[in-house]
């Protein structure tokens, strides 16, 4: 080859060179994934609570490496499941995102809802397709999720899935326009999803499913992960039973816990209540990244994985926050993020993904254990007040059908009933809150439409204002007293709850980790509203469409 053709070639490679380069540096600067992970009734004080039973790779890592936002707070009420997940990924309120409770009430036909029913489209992975725990999809969010904006914005060349045991923590994440999402089918044990998604699950589900994999876990029992002596957060061991609700056949709990005995009776659904839910998640969430090539997008494009771990509300539920199988539930919790962070460095590389913690919700410690350690709790049961309610209000009207029902704290009325009879709507609203404040531990009682003006402190108003949705909401907003509750258990003094106004319920952990975030924290006070929008600042894509919050600075003190 002679100078001159030599000299042509070099030109040619230095130009495509330059030309890729030059590329390179107008490519949008990105994380490789998005890893969002929320971890269901996690009270921000789990992170020091049981700081010194942690190890070094899980909690103790997205503290020590990533930027905790040490008090970001719950912006609206009723704090649940289904409104912390959407809350969380559209940076929006109930009275916006329009999921305004698990279930809740159609206002106009007096229809309850489920919050991610959707009858037009059908199960995959079921026997059944028509079976109901596979007819969900995310219809009923009114709103895009940050995961939608993300679609948007690469033209959806990004992946988007959802991992959880519960539908509604895995399909409102995911958002609108997700690949997939997959939640757990209790009666069958298996993986599944809807038509929304796929017409057949992928091969890697199918082949995890037929391994029957949550039957193996509970057939090992749930034993203490330390020494039982050890457990000193937790009432002692020997107490079992006293906050914790059992199981038919197993009506005092034991720990160890024979599982594999238990399951015979129980069935498979039971993982659910054991750290083994976890297990089972984080499975399914490594699968995800190894199969669908997260964060290793063909087109070099941001991928992300919306994991929540239904587990631990669960238990929570079931045994209260103050059990010892509460407390080594997060001992092992801290053991499968270790392993899931781990397996995301090795696949797809430190320093380039991004994770992010929180919670959909805290939750409020067992009432009869506040009440024996001399501190305020209380049990209220408002279910019922559902008939002595419209037994006091037939005195006044004539008719006992005028209160629907009681439910997310709230009071949904029967406007056929209240038509029919020609009676003052505004009228019997002031009746029911003169007789709803008369409830020992109710501290307010609240005309929605009339929040802006009620007599109650302006962070319980934004609160209940944020919280109210016309359509889906009720009239009356039932506001219980700090540490009080509504629980309707069989037995009600154990066990435990979340949904209420305060900081048990309210405050939860947001930690940031991983790509350009660095270590710090910040008591500064930050919403479950400004998530999104931090998350979408940080991608340089638009907020989702309903959006009220901010970015937050992660570079503060």
């Amino acid at each position: 080859m002679n100078m001159k053709k030599i000299s042509l070639t070099l030109l040619t490679l230095m130009i495509l060179f330059g030309s890729l380069g030059a590329q390179n540096k107008t490519q949008v600067d990105r994380p490789k994934l998005v890893v969002g992970i929320v971890v269901d009734q996690m009270r921000w004080d789990y992170l020091y609570r049981l700081y010194d039973r942690y190890g070094e790779a899980g909690f103790k890592r997205l503290l020590n490496e990533g930027f905790s936002f040490d008090n970001c707070m719950v912006n609206y009420i009723p704090s649940f499941t289904a409104v912390g997940h959407s809350t969380i990924y559209t940076g929006s309120v109930p009275s916006i995102h329009g999921i305004a409770g698990n279930d809740f009430i159609e206002q106009t036909t007096g229809r309850s809802i489920y919050c991610t029913e959707d009858f037009k489209v059908k199960g995959v992975g079921l026997d059944d397709p028509e079976n109901k725990a596979g007819k969900m999809s995310p219809y009923n969010l009114q709103v895009s999720t940050v995961t939608d904006q993300l679609k948007y914005a690469t033209n959806s060349r990004s992946k988007v899935i959802g991992v959880a045991l519960k539908d509604r923590g895995s399909i409102l994440p995911a958002g609108h326009a997700a690949d997939a999402a997959y939640w757990f089918d209790a009666k069958s044990g298996r993986w599944i999803t809807s038509s929304y998604y796929m017409k057949e699950l992928p091969k890697w589900v199918k082949q995890y499913n037929s391994k029957n994999m949550p039957e193996k876990y509970l057939s090992q029992d749930w034993n203490p992960t330390y020494p039982i002596s050890t457990y000193i957060q937790s009432p002692d061991s020997k107490m079992l039973g006293n906050y914790e609700l059992g199981f038919k056949g197993y009506e005092t709990p034991s720990f160890p816990m024979k599982t594999s005995q238990m399951m015979k009776t129980l069935g498979v659904s039971l993982i659910q209540y054991t750290p083994y839910g976890n297990t089972t998640t984080t499975d399914i969430a490594k699968l995800a990244i190894d199969n669908e090539n997260l964060g290793n997008n063909k087109f070099g494009d941001t991928d992300f994985l919306a994991i929540s771990y239904s587990s631990p509300d669960k238990m929570a539920h079931h045994y209260s926050i103050n059990s010892i199988l509460t407390e080594d539930a997060y001992i092992k919790l801290d053991q499968e993020l270790a392993d899931l962070l781990g397996y995301l460095d090795r696949k797809v590389g430190k320093g380039k993904y991004l994770v992010f913690l929180t919670a959909d919700h805290a939750g409020t410690p067992n009432a009869k254990y506040m009440n024996e350690n001399k501190m305020s709790g209380a049990l209220v049961r408002l279910m019922t007040y559902e008939k002595k309610i419209n037994e006091y209000l037939k005195s006044k009207y004539g008719r006992d059908d005028l209160v629907r029902s009681f439910n997310n704290y709230q009071v949904n009325f029967n406007y056929t009933a209240i038509k029919h009879a020609g009676i003052n709507l505004e009228d019997l609203k002031q009746t029911c809150i003169d007789y709803l404040q008369t409830i020992d531990g109710v501290l307010y009682a609240v005309d929605m439409k009339k929040a802006s003006v009620a007599t109650v402190p302006q962070y319980i108003k934004e609160k209940i204002i944020n919280g109210y949705n016309r359509e889906y909401s009720g009239e009356i907003q039932i506001v219980l007293g700090a540490g009080s509750y509504d629980l309707e258990f069989s037995e009600p003094t154990k066990g435990g709850t979340h949904g209420t106004w305060g900081p048990d319920d309210a405050h939860i952990p947001f930690i940031l980790m991983g790509w350009k975030i660095p270590h710090g924290s910040t008591t500064d006070e930050v919403y479950m509203t400004d998530i999104a929008p931090t998350i979408s600042a940080l991608l340089k894509i638009q907020m989702p469409n309903g959006a009220i919050g901010k970015p937050v600075d992660y570079k503060m003190k």
